[in-house]
């Protein structure tokens, strides 16, 4: 049953029944996202984990603490895996497995898995951080039971789950927005300028980790403006705030001409298979997509409820905890393009407002009865967490079975050794193997990434030859460096999505196009539901089809 909002009660120290309960919900949540956490290693299937990772191998290669990319700004994520990075370096040095800090380098540009795997770990204990802050959230707002369920309801989230297992920006962020919301929780119950101040530096390090994650502001503000605080603490609140961006990444400032380079490389109006359909489509596409994935269709349903139910009943706690979501999620449909990933951030408010509004209809049901029905709750969350389970593992076993994988095991069992491959994803499985690779890279057309990688190649040097294009793949190599592209075989794991809009990228499926002219379609390996994910990966080999014997 939800309790009245009563920060002197529901502050109280857990009672041994519910530390086993919490203990129980995080080694359930920690399990569910090892597992398949080593998805596709060596090989690389996101094409972002490797611009977070290359960066913070520049930073450590050149000593210095500019990044010198401020995209998302991810500067947090940067530095932690910084000192992810020396941890992992440091430990092999220790036990002798590398001679030296090159030797390390060297050895992760050949096997990335020695430093995705932990920098992914690195992630997943964020990702248990925002199921903990939000069991303490839940249980200052209404009591034990309220916390555990909404723990629960995110522990089992499959797209929570699949982005604790990534090295991106959105799980971090959403950890420093739950420590800023927890702040925001303070004010309205004492207004203290410490509440103030942490609700601020909170923000700071949030909007320092993802951009979008400034808006959490909004929370403490709102608490503020219940609280009345006036206009010093809302002073104090907004300068702390700047201030944790700052000191979280002070170079936004001295190396802002970076800054205003990745900001425009960031508005793009376009994205093969992520561009929207103006905010009434796109926000359809996220409640049937994304939101319902995370969630299940009932609990999307509930946690909409819980919402206006928790804003009628505890109006206080709702102003210091929706603000923010319901703002950056209006910012999220609003946006030319659309990512599963952007909802990220709402997955805690939304498990939350879904235990509140299951625990209101657990009273009902004592209500309508005349006597409490402690199952009733205990009914529901089973129901509500049994579709959530499914997709959760389904996602899984897609992760660990990638079409780019599935592609690599016919590599090595049909094309003969020193054959050329065009490839346009982070093939490492196959490095090893007896043939001899291309890769598309913008202005430089079709290079040998056995040889970049050898030579430790950085992501400023990647990002000059992008020229600001969208995807590193064949659809935008430069024209006239498409000779360098020419290969007995070729992977393309992006015409597929070109195709889907082809009113958006006519020049780049001109360029598949003409390399598809001259060859023979061998094999199409395609993702299939609950058994193996990714993107289509079209196979090809050079010269025509072998007409049939007549």
């Amino acid at each position: 049953m939800t309790e009245p909002f009563a920060p002197a009660r529901n502050t109280q120290p857990a009672t041994r029944g519910e530390a086993w309960l919490l203990a129980l919900i995080m080694c359930a949540g920690a399990l569910l996202r090892l597992n398949g956490i080593g998805f596709g290693l060596p090989a690389l299937n996101d094409p972002d984990e490797p611009l977070f990772m290359t960066t913070a191998l520049d930073m450590l290669r050149n000593k210095s603490l500019n990044p010198h990319w401020f995209g998302h700004p991810g500067t947090v994520t940067l530095y932690s895996l910084v000192l992810v990075s020396l941890g992992v370096a440091a430990l092999g040095l220790a036990t002798g497995r590398f001679a030296d800090t090159d030797a390390f380098v060297a050895a992760v540009y050949a096997d990335p898995g020695i430093l995705f795997l932990p920098a992914r770990i690195f992630i997943l204990l964020c990702g248990l951080g925002c199921i903990f802050l939000l069991w303490r959230i839940g249980r200052r707002i209404g009591g034990a039971r309220l916390g555990l369920v909404a723990a629960t309801l995110l522990a089992a989230s499959p797209l929570h789950v699949g982005y604790s297992q990534l090295i991106r920006t959105d799980v971090q962020a959403s950890l420093f927005m739950l420590l800023s919301s927890s702040a925001a929780l303070s004010i309205v119950e004492h207004g203290r300028r410490g509440d103030y101040l942490r609700a601020g530096l909170w923000a700071g390090l949030a909007c320092a980790t993802k951009w979008p994650a400034a808006l959490v502001l909004a929370n403490p503000l709102g608490a503020a403006l219940w609280r009345r605080g006036g206009w010093r603490r809302i002073a104090l609140l907004l300068a702390a705030a700047a201030a944790g961006l700052l000191l979280a990444s002070p170079f936004l400032l001295l190396d802002h001409q970076t800054l205003l380079r990745d900001l425009a490389g960031e508005a793009r109006p376009a994205h093969p298979s992520a561009t929207g359909e103006g905010p009434i489509g796109n926000l359809l596409w996220y409640l049937r997509g994304p939101l319902r994935t995370a969630f299940g269709a009932a609990g999307l349903l509930l946690s909409v409820a819980g919402v206006g139910l928790m804003w009628r009943r505890a109006p206080q706690a709702a102003t210091a905890l929706f603000p923010a979501a319901l703002l950056l999620a209006a910012v999220i449909v609003a946006q030319p393009l659309r990512w599963e990933r952007w909802v990220v951030p709402l997955l805690p408010y939304m498990a939350l407002a879904a235990a509140y509004a299951l625990s209101a209809l657990s009273n009902a049901f004592r209500l309508r009865f005349g006597r409490r029905l402690p199952w009733a709750e205990a009914a529901g969350l089973f129901l509500l967490l049994l579709p959530m389970l499914h997709g959760t593992l389904s996602r899984a076993r897609e992760r660990q079975n990638d079409t780019r994988q599935i592609a690599s095991d016919w590599v090595r069992a049909h094309v003969p050794p020193g054959s050329s491959i065009l490839i346009e994803h982070a093939a490492f499985d196959l490095f090893q193997g007896p043939w001899r690779f291309r890769f598309p890279l913008g202005a430089a057309g079709c290079v040998d990434p056995k040889a970049a990688l050898a030579g430790k190649i950085g992501y400023d040097k990647v990002e000059a030859q992008r020229v600001g294009r969208p995807v590193i793949d064949l659809g935008n190599v430069a024209p006239e460096r498409m000779e360098s592209c020419r290969a007995d075989y070729a992977l393309f794991v992006n015409y597929d999505r070109y195709r889907q809009e082809p009113q958006h990228f006519r020049r780049e499926l001109e360029r598949y196009r003409d390399v598809l002219r001259g060859s023979c379609e061998v094999k199409v390996v395609r993702p299939e539901a609950g058994v193996s994910g990714g993107w289509a990966v079209r196979i090809l080999r050079s010269g025509p089809c072998p007409q049939p014997a007549p």
